[in-house]
């Protein structure tokens, strides 16, 4: 059931947005959004819960055809399967059963991000939102992951309460129940910046390579301060008490410790600590 759908604008997901940046920084800059992007679509679903909604999927069929003992008999399966997961210390409230992920990659510099900006302001002005809408819709540098979820707390009750009703001959009360817990399917949108997966990405590489090739390590920083120049002005903001300027003040006093052949192992350490915890903190969770 778990499926992976990938936005036509994924060819272009992991180029930067300065093409002037050299093939090695491109690299490191891709291959952190695709370490996050195989990290999404590994998400774990529920098989138990999949099975559930399949049985009631079942049950309804049965009902529509006055097959009562049949029904009964696929929502017995059903809470069983949910009994199962009950049953498991710590079950959590919404249980995944598909997910997809979806990833978009602004293309532009700070320039075309104010350019656009300043559009979709005029174009609200004249009440053009459609408009408006379209080019903010551009202004997205994320990986979305789009999760259906089981919630556990009221489907095996609706499950239960539909036998009963069968057992009352009452088919349409039970249709109108199973329908009504298969609509109760919760859908949640993770979303999650991809300039700040870059930046993470490069810094790290950096503290990997820096003695053996300062030179380099210096490009993968000073892009890393680029992006997340970007992820600010792309509005994505994080609950972290770490601020974008603390992150990029950071980066800085790397680049000047490189540059003295200072030690920087435990600066690295702790900027890569900074900028994984500003990243989980900026990650938006949207219930639907």
């Amino acid at each position: 059931m778990k499926k992976i759908v990938t936005s036509v604008i994924t060819a272009s997901l992991l180029v930067t947005s300065s093409f002037a940046l050299d093939s090695k920084t491109k690299n490191v800059s891709k291959n952190a959004v695709v370490k996050a992007e195989k990290k999404a679509q590994n998400t774990q679903l529920i098989n138990e819960a999949i099975r559930a909604i399949q049985y009631t999927q079942d049950a309804l069929i049965y009902l529509n055809n006055k097959k009562k003992d049949k029904a009964i008999d696929s929502l017995k399966k059903a809470v069983g399967e949910l009994t199962v997961v009950l049953n498991t210390p710590k079950a959590p409230y919404l249980l995944p059963v598909d997910v997809s992920v979806n990833a978009y990659q602004f293309n532009g510099d700070i320039k075309k991000i104010k350019l656009l900006k300043q559009q979709a302001k005029d174009m609200l002005k004249e009440n053009n939102i459609p408009g408006a809408r379209e080019v903010l819709n551009t202004l997205r540098s994320e990986i979305v992951i789009k999760t259906v979820n089981l919630p556990i707390a009221t489907y095996p009750a609706a499950l239960n309460l539909a036998i009963k009703y069968i057992n009352e001959n009452k088919l349409n009360e039970a249709k109108d129940v199973l329908s009504m817990a298969l609509s109760t399917l919760v859908e949640t949108d993770n979303i999650i910046p991809i300039p700040l997966i870059k930046a993470q990405g490069l810094v790290t590489e950096a503290s990997k390579i820096v003695k053996k090739d300062k030179k380099e390590a210096l490009k993968y920083l000073k892009e890393a301060k680029n992006q997340l120049i970007l992820a600010e002005a792309l509005g994505y903001t994080s609950t972290s008490k770490t601020t974008y300027k603390m992150l990029k003040d950071e980066i800085t006093k790397l680049e000047s410790e490189i540059n003295k052949n200072h030690k920087t192992a435990s600066i690295f350490n702790d900027l890569i600590n900074k900028l994984k915890e500003f990243k989980e903190k900026a990650i938006s969770i949207i219930h639907k």
